[in-house]
């Protein structure tokens, strides 16, 4: 307690109450993924009150993560980013309740959250169409609130951001690669964060390996922006709001 009576939590209390700020500390959310949309959601959710998180995610810190993710500094350059994700939201709140996985995900989700506390919501920031639809039938199947990042690559107004059902959304690759790929699957439906604004087009560097995916960019504020709006998004929800 600082002076004047004041916490980390005194602005919350004001809008939620103390009922949802025990709402919220007794909330876990895994966070899956913790690059440009997943360090940003995770940590508004730190300093939202969520009490217990699970960082999923088996990359480093690379020099190009710097213009978009909230775990990369030059200093952190090369440190697996759920031990800095971690790292931060200690400092956030050193009463937060954390549990790290170095790990990608595919059909293995229950063996990387066996150990975890039960889950009150799945937040999906990977960057592949399997992992997603893998999260989204483990959801699906163990009963679990989920929302799902689409693509922020590419895209230039926030303004077109939109929450819906994967199969009600329009001009984003990324979703009609999903909608295909989670009906194969038997996903009957996933709230998902997407743009509707036409992708800019941008040419591969010449020579580069596919793999590289060159041919995408994307702008800082972007995927800070996706992360904290489903960072609203689940709080919104846990709260019944």
């Amino acid at each position: 307690m600082v002076e004047g009576g004041e916490d980390s939590k005194s602005r919350l209390r004001r809008m939620i109450g103390d009922a949802g700020v025990a709402r919220l500390d007794g909330a876990c959310v895994a966070v899956f993924g913790i690059g440009g949309v997943g360090s940003n959601c995770a940590e508004a959710l730190v300093r939202g009150g969520v009490g217990s998180l699970v960082f999923v995610d088996r990359d480093v810190v690379s020099e190009s993560n710097i213009n978009r993710q909230a775990v990369a500094f030059v200093s952190t350059v090369g440190r697996a980013k759920v031990d800095v994700m971690a790292e931060m939201a200690r400092d956030i709140n050193p009463d937060v309740r954390v549990e790290v996985r170095e790990a990608f995900v595919l059909d293995n989700v229950g063996e990387v959250l066996e150990g975890c506390p039960p889950l009150d919501f799945v937040v999906d920031a990977v960057d592949t169409v399997a992992a997603k639809v893998a999260l989204a039938k483990y959801a699906q199947e163990q009963g679990i609130p989920i929302v799902s990042a689409m693509g922020g690559a590419n895209k230039l107004d926030p303004a077109q951001l939109r929450f819906a059902d994967l199969f009600e959304t329009e001009h984003c690759p990324l979703c009609r690669a999903m909608r295909k790929a989670a009906r194969a699957a038997g996903v009957e439906s996933l709230p998902v964060l997407y743009s509707c604004e036409q992708p800019v087009r941008v040419e591969a560097q010449a020579g580069a390996d596919r793999r590289e995916r060159t041919e995408l960019g994307t702008m800082s504020y972007m995927p800070p922006i996706m992360g904290q709006m489903i960072a609203g998004y689940v709080i919104r929800k846990l709260l019944g709001i």
